[in-house]
């Protein structure tokens, strides 16, 4: 369907993608700033800043030229498969912590995008599924947590709270068992709504806050500070990004087929560009790691529109919620509990599209089994006892501390051991595009 000639529904259909993708936006500068403490004000900035940083980090994919953008109708936010690691890296680092560790992870998928083609061979999805599905599985505890109420607040696991935050799981699985097309795309931001309206007549809201945050203010980079760069916090984000270009990888076969736009070996790498440049950007404003939102994918296939210029206003759109602190201040007004029901459906997604990945693995060689059970087993052994390697030195300790860098590390090492090699080129090259069409992935919704 050409649209170029009828404004009006392009602005109609740009909106639409904004609000397919609004509900997981903000639910990771919320979660990711609470657990580094942020609160009130400074959480509002951060959910404003993402918002403006979502924005322009599509326009930098839809924007094609000579060095950049692939110029499909493709939405960008933060992946789900990052909060985990900015949490763990927050905890001990601070804003700027994550700030320094998504900088570099930006320059480091930037030097990939030239020659990534003829590494992800590296990465089959063996060594992704299993990665993600150790990720999701530690997001999992953050959201029962806010679930209960969030940590440390006298009324945890409260039936109030209960209510609410499974109130809230509830709605999102009754939307999406009778609801269809744009409704059921919908049923996150339209659960979290419903629920924080709910909690507002349960007297769980305070709109004080609201009066004080003003029309209109500019976004300035590192608002929180000055970016500090810490080794294991930069392994880290850099997996992430990694694993976020094979995930996009999908994204671009699945789109180019829906648009009926060939793309190759060049666009792809524009496109990966396009990434390192919106990572480069988060870490500026002190926001997140932006990748492609693939549940906007689908929204470009019900709605057969191919254009790009729905993208575009889609990101113009969030660059002007972003400046208007108001909007960041009502989205602050969303209780923990609320929260903690949405993302126990969107984290566990990040597990189930771990475990979909690892489907189309041949686990009929028991070597594919051994990978999986090792990583995750590492992985999971060292975030619940990471003292496990407190004896070994500091630069050993960089590598093992981290749950997510240990596992992830175990995997890539296994399959290198095990299944490189086994392969010709063209084998490769032909099974990896058949798995990423297969695969337009769920974790980053």
């Amino acid at each position: 369907m050409d649209t170029t000639q009828k404004p009006g529904k392009i602005l109609s259909l740009g909106i639409q993608h904004m609000l397919a993708m609004y509900g997981g936006a903000v639910i990771v500068p919320l979660i990711v700033g609470g657990a580094v403490g942020l609160k009130g004000a400074e959480l509002a900035l951060l959910v404003s800043i993402d918002l403006a940083a979502c924005g322009l980090a599509t326009l930098l994919q839809a924007w094609k030229n000579r060095y950049f953008g692939i110029g499909l109708p493709i939405v960008m936010g933060c992946t789900f498969t990052a909060v985990s690691p900015m949490i763990i890296i927050g905890k001990s680092y601070g804003m700027p912590g994550i700030c320094g560790a998504i900088l570099v992870a930006g320059l480091v998928v930037l030097i990939l995008s030239t020659f990534f083609g003829k590494i992800v061979h590296l990465f089959p999805p063996v060594v992704v599924g299993t990665v993600v599905m150790i990720i999701g599985i530690t997001l999992i505890p953050v959201a029962i947590n806010n679930l209960g109420g969030g940590v440390g607040v006298k009324d945890f696991g409260s039936p109030e709270n209960l209510a609410l935050g499974f109130g809230v799981l509830a709605l999102i699985i009754i939307m999406n068992r009778f609801f269809k097309g744009f409704l059921r795309t919908l049923s996150i931001l339209l659960s979290i709504v419903i629920g924080t309206i709910a909690a507002s007549f349960m007297g769980m809201v305070d709109f004080s806050s609201l009066g004080g945050a003003g029309w209109f203010s500019l976004i300035k980079p590192f608002s929180f500070g000055a970016p500090t760069f810490h080794l294991d916090a930069i392994i880290a984000m850099s997996i992430v990004g990694i694993v976020s270009m094979i995930e996009t990888t999908g994204v671009y076969l699945a789109l180019s087929e829906i648009c009926e736009q060939p793309i190759d070996e060049k666009a792809m790498e524009h496109g990966y560009r396009a990434e390192g440049l919106a990572i480069l950007v988060g870490g500026l404003f002190n926001a997140f790691p932006y990748t492609t939102f693939s549940q906007n994918v689908g929204l470009v296939q019900m709605t057969r529109v191919k254009t790009r210029s729905v993208a575009i206003v889609c990101g113009i759109t969030l660059i002007i919620l972003g400046l208007i602190p108001k909007i960041g201040a009502l989205t602050v007004l969303i209780p923990n509990a609320v929260i903690g029901g949405a993302t126990l459906a969107m984290f566990g997604m990040v597990i189930a599209s771990g475990v979909r990945m690892l489907g189309k693995v041949d686990f009929g060689r028991q070597e594919n089994l051994l990978i999986v059970a090792c990583a995750i087993g590492v992985g999971l052994g060292v975030t619940v006892q990471p003292a496990l390697f407190a004896k070994f030195p500091s630069l050993v300790q960089i590598l093992t501390n981290n749950g997510i860098v240990s596992g992830s590390l175990t995997a890539l090492i296994l399959n290198i051991i095990f299944n490189v090699g086994r392969h010709t080129t063209e084998e490769k090259v032909t099974d990896l595009s058949k798995q990423m069409i297969a695969e337009t992935s769920t974790t980053k919704s």
